[in-house]
């Protein structure tokens, strides 16, 4: 009998995707690591016209997406559009395509949080250079930072604050476009913000990161401790996953010394090795319960 197989997308399984394998392992599922760089196109083949390594023969009984690799804007619709292919095709994605497009864009998430009227931090994003210095001078006058990230990224990097004039020529735009943010100081002593963890609709788990600086990933050496998300934390993050229709997200939600909550980020693709270090629940173990009751098992 032949094991029903699941695709996880990466360019690197590392820890996360050997702990999602025995997840999906323990379930009855085979997986494998696929690199959405090895997949194409095969129009000719009316059975089978999307070409995954290892599903030669037959398409993978689900996609579990962690990552999606960088590249020209050519390269990512077209990686963008292999998940796209499958959802199409009934192949459960999770997450889909469009949740993909829309989270780690990060014009398009603070566009859709201040819109559903979700607090963020007050952002703009253009083209223009000397409109975006503009910006930031009015914002500096005004006694505020700004943070300057590349409009896609994770883990901290690109990530610029700028904090008085003289850090004006160092504002740079990430191709072409400026994404500025104000700098929202947390409340209490040193810097730290909150990770929360959501699958399906509901918050697993949640801790505060405490960074070195005002950077507070766990990437950039931050450190871990569990808490109990209060209610209106918990809305906050569900609220915000629902907004994009996400399978499972890491919400970053900072507390500002007004007390009150602001999402900062929604990542479609969050890590858990930090969580799962202060917490007593298996995370992976979680995920593919999720993806397999919900969307394999009818």
């Amino acid at each position: 009998m032949t094991i029903p197989k699941i695709a996880i997308f990466t360019d690197d399984a590392g820890w996360h995707g050997k702990q999602l394998q025995l997840s999906f392992k323990k379930l009855g599922y085979d997986s494998v690591f696929i690199s959405l760089t090895e997949c194409r196109f095969n129009l000719e083949n009316q059975t089978l016209p999307l070409f995954i390594p290892e599903f030669e023969n037959q398409l993978p009984i689900a996609v579990f997406v962690r990552g999606v690799p960088g590249g020209s804007l050519e390269e990512v619709i077209l990686y963008l559009d292999f998940l796209h292919a499958l959802k199409h095709l009934g192949i459960p994605v999770y997450n889909n395509a469009n949740v993909i497009e829309r989270s780690v864009d990060k014009a398009m998430t603070s566009f859709l949080l201040h819109n559903a009227k979700l607090k963020t931090p007050p952002t703009w994003v253009l083209r223009d250079r000397n409109t975006a210095l503009d910006l930031v001078k009015n914002e500096l006058l005004k006694g505020n930072f700004v943070i300057s990230k590349p409009l896609f990224g994770s883990q901290g990097e690109g990530i610029r604050r700028i904090e008085k004039m003289t850090d004006l020529p160092w504002l740079t735009s990430s191709r072409g476009v400026y994404y500025l943010q104000r700098f929202v100081p947390c409340a209490g002593d040193g810097f730290s913000d909150y990770r929360v963890f959501v699958i399906n609709d509901k918050v697993v788990a949640t801790m505060r990161r405490r960074g070195k600086s005002w950077l507070n990933n766990v990437a950039k050496g931050a450190s871990c401790e569990y808490i109990e998300p209060s209610a209106e934390m918990i809305d906050l993050a569900i609220q915000a996953t629902k907004l994009l229709n996400m399978d499972y997200a890491g919400v970053d939600i900072l507390e500002d010394n007004e007390g009150k909550l602001n999402v900062i980020e929604i990542n479609s693709v969050p890590a858990w090795k930090g969580l799962e270090s202060v917490c007593d629940i298996v995370i992976s173990e979680l995920l593919a319960e999720d993806l397999v009751k919900r969307l394999i098992r009818k």
